[in-house]
């Protein structure tokens, strides 16, 4: 159901305890990260802080997903079910949505689509966080000129695997290949989200001929 910030704090239907059952999910994976509970001033932290915020049950207090752990979750989108009674919390996970370190808190592993954005989100906590001794780090150390020219090294280099040699070898090549290019996104500040809809629209307009 889509409203204002405004209107889904009025229309939320909280349940006896003040809370609502608010469902996580990964905005490009489609994937369900968490289910968890807000209360009204959580919710409208989200809504206008535009990170996760929840109530916690057990400790009876607000807390902010990612304020330790720096596992923040970006938010793109905000609904209320169609009873009003759940709200659906469509995020940019920037780390683990699960305490146990895992992509999701229901246990499966991510996906292609969710490993590709965990591989995102731990490059853009290596260039926040700049730990000594991670190759990660001395790419953004160096500077956008270093990391394009690393990407076009590897572009160079899938190429010739996949003219020249293995399966096996080709598969290892684009692995470089889109590891540097994620670092490459994050350096030039684009998300997942957005190559996701540039690629959504361009479906779109081709589906037409």
């Amino acid at each position: 159901m889509s409203m204002t910030k405004n209107n889904i704090i009025r229309n939320a239907k909280f349940n006896s305890s003040g809370l609502i059952p608010a469902v996580v999910q990964d905005a490009a994976t489609r994937e369900v990260l968490t289910v968890a509970y807000m209360n009204e001033e959580s919710l409208r932290l989200t809504l206008e802080k535009g990170e996760t915020y929840f109530w916690s049950r057990s400790r009876k207090t607000l807390w902010h997903k990612g304020e330790t752990s720096g596992n923040t979750q970006k938010v793109r989108a905000v609904s209320l079910d169609c009873d009003s009674d759940a709200v659906l919390v469509e995020v940019e996970p920037r780390g683990p949505a699960c305490h146990t370190g895992a992509y999701s808190c229901f246990g499966a592993e991510a996906g292609f689509g969710g490993t590709i954005q965990a591989l995102y989100a731990l490059v853009e906590d290596r260039r926040r966080k700049r730990p000594p001794g991670s190759y990660t780090t001395k790419l953004f150390e160096e500077g956008i000129d270093k990391i394009v020219k690393k990407l076009g090294e590897e572009a160079v280099e899938t190429v010739i695997a996949a003219k020249n040699e293995s399966s096996e070898r080709m598969v290892q090549e684009t692995s470089d290949l889109l590891y540097h290019l994620i670092v490459t996104l994050v350096a030039k500040g684009v998300s997942l989200e957005e190559v996701k809809s540039e690629l959504v629209k361009r479906h779109r307009a081709g589906s037409k001929h």
